[in-house]
């Protein structure tokens, strides 16, 4: 194909090759995570606000539903722009609306964990999504081959929307089994669209994307925990207990990098390209790999406002803020990322033992301490394991520019 035919083909959205050599983010991908932080900086400072205020379970639940989304209006988009970036203006100023939708719903995240009003939050959303349904239905005009499965997206996005709005008219009683019943529906347009056809992703793509996304996350996981600790550090305070915060915080964060980069997401997601369980399995469960990230700066940045007094003395309740997210991060990275490869390592199984001793460590009078020397032991073990044990090793990513 000629260069002209190639640029009229992407203009039409016709579908990228999924073995298409030096497939990198884009910088409007780039752009568009990055104003995707807002939000999530603002699910975290929510969460971290309630863990302070000693409402754990109102908390979690609210940043549960906030964080899904911002993580699946994010992952809908990264996937068909791993498909179908046509890069024309179309293109960008659909996307540039995308991201005008993501500040809106920003903006929101505070009125939500508030008072659980979601008008805000809903109207962003409404714009992130009735977006994406147009992007589909370029696709569907542009790419025969896959017009069923486009056409399905489109569809069900639209319904979904049509839902979280009907949602707003219902009484408030009735807000969380209707929340419950959306989410459902919206995880389930993707495997039914899907069906009728699987678009052309491409898988080194997809796993740069996504470590893209946690290490933007991990970033503002340590500003959200370095701002707490900065402030409480021009106070009066136990200078020994933020030291032990801040290096625990800091030998984490560090951690939670490493064991996410020791498998290359990009080999394993080559392998199931065509399987479409175990995609949507590693796709869906990093929903829990990122808010879980996220959830650790919380914890971090709640743990320092009670040592400095900015509230009741910390309990094994705001200890577990710091380490159950991370059990929760090692576990599903392990079981979603680092297990598939079926390599046998002995130190892959040094994740889900680490995960299952973090939640006693909240009872320590330094958890994030204890949770930050307990990664930084794991990391010490999978390096060692893959050392001795080098057949098992594939050749890592290093992070994800090299995906």
């Amino acid at each position: 194909m000629t260069k002209r035919g190639l640029r009229a083909a992407r203009r039409a959205m016709t579908g990228r090759d999924p073995g298409e050599p030096h497939r990198a983010a884009t910088s409007l991908e780039l752009l568009f995570d990055l104003c995707f932080v807002i939000a999530v900086a603002q699910a975290s400072h929510g969460l971290g606000h309630a863990i302070a205020e000693g409402h754990h379970t109102t908390g979690v639940l609210r940043y549960a539903v906030v964080f899904f989304t911002v993580w699946w209006a994010w992952m809908n988009f990264t996937w068909l722009a791993s498909a179908y970036d046509s890069d024309d203006v179309p293109y960008r100023l659909t996307v540039l609306l995308q991201i005008a939708g993501s500040l809106v719903l920003a903006a929101g995240v505070a009125r939500a964990f508030a008072d659980g009003d979601l008008l805000l939050i809903t109207l962003g959303y409404l714009l992130l999504r009735t977006t994406l349904a147009a992007l589909w239905l370029r696709v569907a005009r542009s790419d025969p081959g896959h017009r069923r499965t486009a056409l399905r997206f489109a569809g069900g996005v639209a319904v979904c929307q049509a839902g979280w709005v009907g949602l707003l008219f219902l009484p408030e009683r009735a807000w969380p089994a209707g929340v419950v019943a959306m989410i459902i529906a919206e995880t389930a347009v993707p495997v039914w669209a899907q069906a009728a056809g699987m678009t052309p992703w491409h898988p080194g793509h997809i796993a740069e994307r996504y470590g893209l996304f946690l290490l933007i996350v991990l970033g503002e996981s340590v500003a959200a925990a370095a701002t707490a600790v900065r402030e409480a550090f021009g106070q009066e305070h136990d200078s020994g207990a933020l030291y032990a915060l801040a290096t625990g915080g800091l030998l984490t964060v560090f951690g939670m990098w490493w064991l996410y980069f020791a498998r290359p997401a990009r080999t394993l997601l080559a392998g199931t390209h065509r399987v479409n369980r175990r995609r949507f399995t590693w796709a869906y469960g990093h929903y829990l790999v990122f808010a879980s990230a996220a959830a650790e700066g919380a914890g971090l940045a709640a743990y320092a406002q009670l040592l400095t007094g900015h509230g009741p003395a910390p309990t094994p309740a705001a200890g577990a803020a710091v380490t159950v997210p991370l059990a929760v991060f090692l576990i599903t990275v392990w079981a979603v990322h680092i297990r598939p490869h079926r390599r046998g390592s002995a130190g892959e199984w040094g994740y889900p033992a680490v995960a299952a001793v973090l939640p006693g460590a909240a009872f320590l009078p330094a958890p994030a301490l204890a949770a930050g020397l307990l990664s930084a032991a794991l990391v010490v073990v999978v390096v060692v394991t893959d050392w001795v044990e080098p057949e098992h090793v594939g050749r890592g990513e290093g992070g994800p520019s090299a995906a």
